[in-house]
């Protein structure tokens, strides 16, 4: 499988990478046997895939205990991307944080420690400067961010902190960092991870009607806040959203590819691109995210995608957070 680099950090990660919140089961995701989830990383291991992302809050440390489990006899094949919750990140809770995610993944360094969201109640300066003396410890490779807007990159960037990779939500239906975020990442060689490429199925084409998607995947703005579970006060975007998949499906068709394939090569395709996570439950998913990650569309069938999400990514405009508006919105 294709390997980019991340930042300059000096790690290269495979094009395609395993996100492992749905290992941990739990809420929103449902049971998930522990020898499944094994096969699955493993699987993902065999195939090429050598990034698997966790978080200290998936499913309360659980999902990185599953990681941990699944990659302790095979820890050299593998970058182990984990994240800290910002409200963790004073000095002193910060290091035993990372000294918890450590025992939890089974393992003495984490190849990317992040931060998940932006840091709001504690000193950036601070955090990022214990960040560094992991880094000088050698219990972290590299220091990345996540969910973080131009303002809060650029507050990051002060403390003089390398940071490798900023994980970011983007699909064809979530288009908001092309505004600043992902030029101000190209320019600082700041590489991005993508999440959420499959637009948690609504790019996969399973949903026929809005009424089809479960409740917990139709929590973000692209949804009316009339919708139950919504945090946010837009009356969304659902004709455009629905206009805008049927347009997929047709390029798609005539490609004869599945709708999932050419959804996650337009973003694996896009410049500053280093990885694009996919959420996997089976080793048969695993195979299919694979062989989506072996496509590569032409030029032409790009720009007819991008023009067929134009009017969505318009209307929903230039915030990137999903989930939230107003002064609730969490990236800046």
């Amino acid at each position: 499988m294709e390997k980019r680099n991340l930042g300059q950090s000096g790690l290269q990660v495979s094009v395609l990478g395993l996100g492992c919140w749905p290992l941990g089961g739990g809420w929103g995701w449902g049971d998930q046997e522990l020898s499944q989830s094994i096969a699955t990383i493993h699987a993902a291991l065999d195939l090429g895939i050598n990034l698997f992302d966790t978080a200290e809050g998936y499913n309360e440390g659980h999902s990185e205990e599953v990681v941990g489990i699944a990659l302790a006899d095979r820890r050299d094949r593998a970058l182990i991307a984990t994240k800290i919750s910002p409200n963790n990140t004073d000095p002193a809770t910060l290091r035993a944080h990372c000294e918890a995610s450590l025992r939890r993944l089974q393992t003495d360094y984490i190849d990317l420690y992040q931060v998940h969201w932006p840091i709001t109640d504690h000193s950036v300066e601070d955090a990022f400067a214990t960040l560094q003396d992991l880094q000088a410890e050698g219990k972290i490779r590299a220091i990345g961010i996540s969910n973080h807007g131009v303002r809060q990159m650029g507050e990051v960037f002060q403390t003089g902190t390398p940071i490798a990779s900023n994980q970011l939500c983007y699909n064809l239906l979530s288009r908001a960092i092309e505004t600043g975020i992902l030029p101000m990442c190209r320019e600082n060689n700041v590489s991005v991870i993508v999440y959420m490429a499959l637009m948690q199925g609504l790019l996969v084409g399973k949903y026929a009607t809005i009424d089809d998607v479960p409740e917990f995947r139709r929590r973000t703005r692209h949804f009316a806040s009339s919708r139950s579970g919504t945090r946010h006060e837009e009356p969304g975007a659902e004709k455009e959203v629905f206009e805008a998949i049927a347009a997929i499906r047709g390029v798609a068709e005539e490609l004869g590819l599945p709708m999932a394939h050419v959804a996650m090569a337009w973003v694996a395709a896009r410049p500053g691109v280093a990885c694009v996570l996919a959420g996997s439950r089976t080793p048969a998913q695993v195979e299919e995210n694979v062989a989506a990650a072996s496509v590569e569309l032409p030029d032409d069938v790009i720009a007819r995608l991008d023009a067929a999400t134009e009017e969505l990514r318009v209307k929903l405009g230039p915030n990137a957070d999903y989930w939230q508006t107003g002064e609730n919105c969490r990236v800046h």
